[in-house]
């Protein structure tokens, strides 16, 4: 039986383009979104977390956050873990909530949301590169076990490949219409 598995590699590629999606959502243009705070994780209990696994986000305010920490003790770890998280917000830490206020977006700060945009982009196109290589690695293990021949192991990376152009395709058409959304204002 070949290990080589064309459908798996798709849904592990589309897996990168839905988890850029998802990055995507948390870089607001301005306005309080609770997906903001999803790529937040906070050190407590010794471990990495979420921050939705440790507090609620709500956004009681069109441009305004805030976050009910359910443990008091990991108030503080909660609100390094904001500031450390590069999103350009301010936390505002009232014993048990921290507020979160959504400031205008400057150039600077659009050009720094664009560029991070990049960043979350170029580690899909990784994942999705990395994929790709695991498949044309499973085809020349099958070639090696005569489990396929050479004719159909380059038929097999071909096929790799065109859906590796398909997905970074789609990646940098989201990363286009991010950019354009950050920028829009």
């Amino acid at each position: 039986m070949a290990r080589y598995d064309k459908a798996d590699l798709e849904r592990r590629m589309e897996g990168a383009v839905e988890s850029l999606k998802s990055d995507f959502s948390g870089l607001r243009t301005g306005r309080a979104n609770v997906t903001l705070l999803d790529p937040v994780t906070v050190e407590v209990y010794g471990s990495q977390m979420p921050l939705n696994q440790v507090a609620s986000v709500s956004a009681p305010e069109p441009r305004m956050l805030s976050v009910q920490v359910w443990d008091k003790s990991n108030v503080q770890p909660v609100e390094k873990a904001i500031r450390a998280a590069g999103l350009g917000l301010n936390p505002i830490n009232d014993g048990t909530t921290i507020r979160l206020p959504i400031p205008d977006l400057t150039e600077e700060r659009r050009k720094e949301l664009a560029k991070l945009a990049g960043t979350y982009a170029e580690n899909a196109r990784i994942a999705i590169r990395n994929v790709r290589r695991d498949g044309n690695e499973s085809l020349k293990e099958d070639e090696k076990k005569k489990e396929v021949s050479e004719d159909e192991r380059k038929r097999g990376e071909d096929e790799v490949q065109k859906l590796t152009d398909r997905m970074i395709k789609a990646v940098d058409e989201e990363l286009a219409r991010k950019e354009k959304d950050i920028m829009a204002q």
